[in-house]
């Protein structure tokens, strides 16, 4: 399980800084709405570029959790979302051949962004996982017992998937009106303009999964039960299951689609920003839990 916490949480980050970089540029006025294409490659270059932040977390992690083979960690890192997202989008762009689509990507784009991937995002892993490494490892506040003490019973919202659910509703909240102007430029050929207004629904949205992973935590950690890592993670990543919901109330209330491949598209490519909505969010949560827990166990005073 400590494999995939590092490697999901440093993509979380990269995730993270990815989309700042896309706001705020779009904000500024250096990227067209109007030119879906220059938008997308943006957010895919940025993407690799960040592949530098995403490894230096993921390999302070990994340093936390003493580590050893950090080469192998660092490849793992750099191939579990991007794997995900190109082996997805391959399968779906074979549906678009099938039905001579014009907005197939042709094969000879797909390589150059495998050999970019391979040439730029990885070396750039490798490099702050390195640096990452090398840091001091986040401190625990106190020494834990090294013979683990009995979990108490929990009551039923207190386990993960009813917490995913309950603690995913706010965070969405706070994301779903701009939601349907998002859904309506990619699905409705229409043109998203309002750049500032989805920046201080960024910074709203990073507020709101931390404060509910850390009172999650905070129950968790009230009820006895001291496995947070994963809960911290999952209860933020919830919102995702409610990006996908409202991805099938679009698709039955505002679209008109007809055809077996483009409801393959459809919902592959929901599916899709659901998982990385999922592992962004996820990723706030975890970090702020952790550092809320570092922050209250500092406090204990042990004679």
């Amino acid at each position: 399980k400590q494999w995939y916490q590092r490697r999901v949480r440093g993509s979380g980050v990269q995730l993270g800084a990815t989309f700042l970089a896309c706001i705020v540029l779009s904000m500024l006025g250096m990227l067209s709405p109007a030119s879906r294409g220059n938008l997308i490659g943006a957010g895919v270059s940025l993407f690799f570029f960040f592949g530098i932040i995403g490894g230096y977390y993921a390999g302070r992690l990994y340093r936390t959790f003493k580590g050893v083979a950090w080469k192998r960690a660092a490849f793992l890192t750099s191939t579990l979302y991007p794997g995900l997202i190109s082996t997805t989008c391959f399968v779906l762009n074979f549906f678009l051949w099938h039905a001579h689509s014009s907005g197939a990507v042709p094969f000879t784009v797909m390589i150059m962004l495998l050999s970019f991937w391979v040439c730029v995002s990885l070396p750039l892993v490798f490099v702050g996982f390195f640096f990452g490494y090398r840091k001091q490892p986040f401190e625990y506040s106190v020494r834990t017992n090294k013979i683990p003490r009995p979990i108490p019973s929990q009551l039923w919202y207190m386990r993960t998937f009813p917490s995913m659910l309950l603690a995913g509703i706010l965070p969405f909240g706070a994301v779903f009106i701009e939601l349907y102007f998002i859904f309506s430029a990619i699905w409705e050929s229409q043109i998203y303009t309002l750049f500032s207004f989805l920046f201080l629904v960024y910074v709203i949205l990073v507020i709101c999964c931390a404060e509910i992973a850390v009172v999650i935590v905070y129950f968790q950690l009230c009820a006895e039960n001291y496995r947070w890592w994963w809960k911290a993670f999952f209860v933020a990543a919830g919102t995702g299951l409610y990006v996908f919901a409202y991805g099938v109330f679009f698709y039955c209330d505002k679209l008109e689609i007809i055809g077996f491949t483009s409801t393959v598209l459809y919902f592959g490519y929901t599916a899709l920003m659901a998982i990385t909505f999922g592992i962004f969010t996820g990723a706030v949560g975890f970090f702020a839990s952790f550092t809320f827990v570092r922050y209250v166990y500092s406090a204990v005073k042990i004679d």
